[in-house]
């Protein structure tokens, strides 16, 4: 396990999870969704929270909005415990949900002034009127929910969410399936606010979109913290060069053995320059044709699959640690 990391964020907490366990009882007996998760997100923070399906991302964020009761643990939000101090707790959070959720009978302004009002918050229609315009809304204000495409949809899931200038914005999944001006548009807009001091909450499976915004990330497996670090210390902590060619060819088994194929792309990873000409040189007298040769460092996404597949979350290979939980 490394040392804490030097840069680890020092301004106050803004969420804090402490020993979080969710067990499921069912017929065919307990699921363990959860397993002592604990870590901190300071004020400011733009987080990522990455894990593979059926690591317990989305059972954390239910937790954390109230829609799941932990089995041990605690979680708070702004200071305010998300069961005993519920209500402060969810006023300080903006959750984007993954599904798309929507009332059918109402107009796009109506959806937010109901959901406006939730929060016991009238006459903010500048604000909203913002929301539309950053989420590119304006012209689908008066349009029913029901008439609006899922792209559609999605910006209005963001603008509810931020309606009540939450401090703390939780984005589960927020760019799934959706084009790529949305894609622009949230993240333009999302950073704005980051930079204006709200913390960020993001789960997605898009490792670029993480790598490219967060700060700081945790790596969640089979309901356990395997990695926790700043993104730089991360990806400097496990950087290896990498090998990216296209290829028709069957790879020699000492290189198929580690590579990761999509396609007819491959990477494959080499620790130093002399292992690089030692691939290379094994292809080519393997008689594989490259094309579009590219030697680079490690991205997040290899970092990602390295750490998953290090072994069991019971015991965590090269866990990084960012701040004391």
């Amino acid at each position: 396990m490394h040392s804490p990391s030097p840069t680890a964020p020092t301004a106050p907490v803004a969420v804090h999870f402490a020993n979080v366990s969710k067990v499921y009882q069912g017929a065919r007996g307990s699921l363990r969704a959860l397993d002592g998760v604990s870590f901190d997100i300071h004020q400011g923070e733009f987080f990522g929270l990455l894990g593979p399906n059926g690591a317990g991302k989305t059972t954390l964020i239910s937790v954390l909005a109230g829609l799941a009761r932990a089995s041990g643990g605690g979680v708070t939000v702004m200071g305010h415990d998300v069961v005993t101090d519920y209500a402060a707790a969810r006023k300080a959070l903006g959750i984007v949900p993954q599904e798309l959720v929507f009332d059918p009978f109402f107009s796009v302004i109506e959806t937010l002034r109901i959901q406006s009002g939730y929060f016991g918050i009238r006459h903010n229609d500048a604000w909203i009127a913002e929301l539309l315009a950053a989420l590119g809304l304006s012209d689908k204000a008066n349009s029913n929910m029901r008439q609006l495409s899922g792209g559609m949809k999605r910006r209005v899931l963001v603008a509810q969410a931020l309606v009540h200038r939450p401090p703390v914005i939780v984005l589960d999944e927020p760019t799934a399936g959706v084009d790529v001006e949305l894609r622009q548009t949230l993240w333009a807009f999302i950073s704005k606010l980051n930079r204006e001091g709200h913390t960020v909450l993001l789960t997605t499976h898009y490792l670029e979109e993480a790598e490219a915004l967060c700060g700081r990330i945790a790596m969640l497996k089979q309901g356990r913290v395997v990695a926790l670090d700043s993104t730089s210390a991360l990806l400097a902590g496990r950087a290896s060069t990498m090998l990216r060619f296209k290829t028709d060819d069957a790879l020699p088994p000492a290189i198929a053995a580690t590579a990761r194929v999509t396609g007819r792309t491959v990477q494959a990873k080499a620790h130093d320059a002399a292992e690089v000409e030692t691939m290379l040189a094994t292809l080519r007298s393997s008689g594989v044709k490259v094309e579009d040769l590219e030697i680079g460092r490690a991205d997040l996404e290899d970092v990602f699959l390295e750490i998953m597949q290090g072994g069991s979350a019971a015991e965590p290979a090269g866990m990084a640690v960012g701040v004391a939980a």
